[in-house]
């Protein structure tokens, strides 16, 4: 899988707001899962969000979102490693990311997370996928708080349908990476 990681902390920058008014804590709320219009679309990334949230995760999700077909440009066949036959369509989603325990206070422990993930996301084989962690800053109160990562997945295939299957491989092994001691499939 290819997988790589930047920082963006810049002044125009995203940053990550975990207490947003559609917040829901999956750390306290596993059944409210399947009830995310994100699952509804893509049922995928509810076993995903349910380990990422686990008691035993390295990180907990504020936020996350599903794309069923990325627009052509909005993504690169050759930073997929896809042969021409499966980049056809392509399909994606966003999560975002905060470190258990509490926020990376520095650049330096973001990076080193970061740095990690990719490198053990590159040893899995999947080919036509691909996961971009970038480290953003967190707001909460109106005020910075720390850090956390935005984690983008894409991936691509000959259907819409073949992408969307291939995202969820890229995602199971994303969730696999991140807390590899959940037993929650």
């Amino acid at each position: 899988m290819e997988a790589d990681w930047e920082v963006e902390l810049g002044g125009d920058a995203p940053a990550i707001e975990p207490r947003w008014a559609g917040f829901v804590d999956l750390r306290s709320a596993f059944a409210q899962v399947e009830r995310l219009d994100e699952v509804k679309k893509f049922p995928a990334l509810g076993p995903v969000l349910l380990r990422l949230n686990h008691r035993n995760a390295q990180v907990w999700t504020a936020k996350c979102d599903f794309w069923p077909k990325l627009e052509e440009g909005n993504w690169d066949p050759f930073e997929l490693d896809a042969p021409a036959e499966e980049a056809v369509c392509a399909a994606g989603c966003y999560i975002d990311l905060l470190p258990a325990g509490s926020l990376w206070a520095e650049v330096p422990a973001a990076e080193a997370a970061c740095r990690r993930w990719s490198a053990a996301l590159e040893k899995r084989p999947l080919r036509c996928g691909r996961v971009d962690l970038i480290v953003r800053r967190v707001w909460m109160k109106e005020d910075w708080a720390g850090l956390g990562a935005t984690a983008y997945l894409t991936a691509c295939g000959k259907s819409e349908a073949a992408a969307s299957e291939r995202l969820a491989v890229a995602l199971a092994i994303f969730a696999d990476v991140l807390n590899p001691e959940s037993t929650i499939e």
